[in-house]
């Protein structure tokens, strides 16, 4: 296999791979980059393909808070991102002490503007009495933060890879199923479907809820080169609502609504111009299968349609959300929506510690998105060995997971949705 010099192989085209091949295409114009998908662009199996996206900087994390706050300037700030940056609020509603924990990690950063934890009363007055209704349950108080938005994806995914492609990236449409690994040693490649090979230096996988199938396909028997139990195939399940104009108008204008209450977990976002209602569901799922080895791993079925059980528990969110007042609004549109997660909910960017030249992007655990235009920046870093130490050791390969794992870890497994 012929492996040029100065050559990058990025798997997967979703916010991962094609923040990084933005990112190394302006740093590296020189370079030969290549950016494969199963799928021209934007490729609509991968998670980041969607109608809208919330983009958000609050986080009970501090470190992520602070890489949320620097996306942000950018997605207000950089003419690729602009024009698709709604920022309409956020409306937070939960039963445990995060909004707390939020509150005081702005405080901590000096960020004392555009927020308020409002009492229930006030909640239930604020945008016009728009989410009067919502389940309150065990809430003490609510976040409305106005610093906080949304982003129409599909636009952004396109836009974002065709500045890459105008840079200099060659998209490779393929289905890319093996990694080219001498002596259990160094990666100089991939293989597609068809058996094609494609050399290159260095390969970094930004394939999501694939990342384990494409592992084991490489080298079943060399364990040290498999995922583990280091991220999971998850899924969510999304549906949209086309309003008629007088909900338009009265939904117009209010802001992104994240509901923590169970059992309506999940959230809504405001109107597009096209008068499309999103809402998502935070309970994830798992599809568990057995490969030929007889390992066990969670692989996304794509083309799977929604159950009765995951349509009616968007119905769950979104009466949650609206109550009464939501009650004719109806989904007309449905999608499963892959990702990979961690216990932690940590991404994983890390060189592979047993395979020379290949690195991991990916495991964006359902709040990758909103980091897409300094997801690369970062990638790079990591590939170069100048990762802040505190994202090198959160961000490892090879990392400790203690306690049990985090909300957006699937618990359940898809088939018994029906």
């Amino acid at each position: 296999m012929h492996v040029p010099r100065d050559s990058y192989n990025i798997i997967g085209a979703g916010v991962f791979g094609a923040s990084t091949a933005l990112h190394l295409i302006r740093k590296y114009p020189r370079a030969r980059i290549r950016l494969f998908d199963r799928q021209p662009f934007p490729s609509t199996l991968a998670a980041s393909w969607d109608l809208n996206k919330v983009i958000r900087t609050d986080y009970a994390e501090l470190r992520y808070m602070e890489l949320a706050m620097e996306a942000l300037k950018a997605w207000k700030s950089d003419p690729l991102f602009k024009e698709f940056y709604h920022e309409d609020g956020i409306f937070w509603i939960s039963d445990t002490d995060l909004t707390g924990r939020i509150v005081e990690n702005y405080k901590r950063l000096g960020v004392d503007e555009g927020y308020a934890l409002l009492s229930i009363d006030e909640a239930k007055r604020a945008y016009k009495g728009v989410f009067e209704d919502a389940d309150y349950t065990g809430v003490m108080e609510v976040l409305a933060n106005k610093n906080s938005g949304w982003a129409e994806a599909e636009e952004v995914m396109e836009k974002t890879i065709q500045a890459a492609v105008d840079s200099g990236v060659e998209y490779v449409v393929a289905d890319i199923v093996s990694l080219h690994i001498v002596d259990r040693s160094v990666c100089c490649g991939v293989r597609s479907s068809n058996g094609r090979c494609y050399g290159a230096e260095h390969t970094v996988l930004c394939t999501g809820a694939g990342t384990t199938k494409l592992l084991a396909n490489t080298a079943p028997e060399w364990d040290e080169l498999q995922v583990g139990n280091r991220l999971l195939a998850a899924a969510i399940c999304t549906g949209q609502v086309k309003l008629n104009a007088d909900d338009n108008r009265q939904l117009s204008n209010t802001p992104v609504c994240c509901q923590d209450v169970l059992p309506g977990r999940g959230g809504g976002l405001p109107p597009t111009s096209n008068q499309e209602l999103k809402f998502w569901v935070d309970i994830p799922f798992r599809n568990t299968v057995k490969l030929d080895d007889g390992r066990m791993i969670s692989s996304p079925k794509y083309k799977q349609q929604p159950s009765q059980a995951m349509k009616d528990e968007l119905d769950s969110v979104k009466f949650a959300i609206y109550g009464e007042k939501g009650r004719h609004l109806t989904l007309e549109s449905y999608r499963i929506c892959w990702d990979a997660v961690t216990p932690d909910e940590d991404f994983i960017i890390s060189p592979h510690p047993h395979c020379k030249e290949l690195f991991i992007a990916t495991a964006g655990s359902f709040h990758g998105w909103k980091f897409m235009p300094i997801l690369g920046k970062y990638i790079v870093k990591m590939m170069e060995s100048e990762l802040e130490p505190e994202l090198e050791k959160a961000w490892a390969w090879d990392r400790e997971y203690t306690g049990e794992p985090a909300d957006m870890w699937p618990r359940r497994e898809m088939g018994d949705l029906v």
